[in-house]
């Protein structure tokens, strides 16, 4: 692992209900100086973000119905709209938990189809969180196999606010269905870098943390 690679490995995060503009401007800066991936943010924050990165690769990532997932699939895409239209890079939208605890598998893929699909109309990457916490290992692959149908640029392990977070051994079983077909992100819960590490080595391809900088700090001190 390179600094270089370490960094473009990181979601640099702020979904906090409490942000303010200072929040997204103190993100948006650590995001340009040390230059990670994404910073990944609510939706209504995404014009803001867009602006204070303007001149730079880092992508600004909205969060599409989060961090419950219940909302219709007609106000997720309008909100996916929303959010590329105000300049989003990247999507990370929550799937209908609900829905998928009910065995309603078809409403699950026609979510993703939707969602996907204006991501690819509009050459944005897609991610789908799965929110593994309240998921059994059979509803886990269920969602791989439908990822691997529809898909998504990315499957995600969690939102950081549900029960529990990133755990390595749902990285390695979302990894060990999707193969190289869809990538995998995990999120939730880490913030040191022995775990993310852990994570990369698992097959995570992407991290999503608010501890980004403290990661790459204790990195660059080895």
């Amino acid at each position: 692992m390179t600094l270089e690679k370490l960094v473009k490995l990181f979601d640099h995060t702020c979904l906090a209900a409490y942000a303010v503009d200072a929040d997204m401007k103190k993100l948006c800066a650590e995001a340009r100086e040390y230059g990670f991936a994404m910073v990944a943010i609510n939706s209504v924050q995404t014009k803001l973000c867009k602006e204070l990165l303007k001149g730079t690769d880092v992508h600004v990532g909205a969060a599409i119905s989060f961090p419950l997932g219940q909302t219709t699939i007609e106000a997720k895409v309008y909100e996916t709209r929303d959010a590329i239209e105000n300049g989003a890079d990247e999507i990370d939208y929550v799937i209908n938990i609900g829905r998928l605890k009910m065995g309603d598998y078809d409403y699950i893929r026609e979510e993703m189809r939707q969602i996907v699909a204006v991501c690819k109309e509009n050459n944005v990457i897609s991610k789908v969180i799965f929110e593994n916490c309240y998921l059994t290992d059979a509803e886990k692959r269920i969602l791989c196999e439908i990822a691997l149908e529809m898909k998504p640029d990315f499957i995600k392990t969690s939102t950081g606010f549900g029960t529990g977070g990133a755990a390595l051994e749902d990285v390695k079983l979302m990894k060990s269905i999707v193969g190289d077909a869809v990538k995998v992100k995990a999120a939730g819960g880490i913030r040191d870098l022995k775990t993310c590490l852990a994570m990369v080595e698992a097959g995570a391809e992407r991290i999503g943390t608010s501890a980004a900088v403290k990661i790459t700090e204790e990195f660059k001190a080895l």
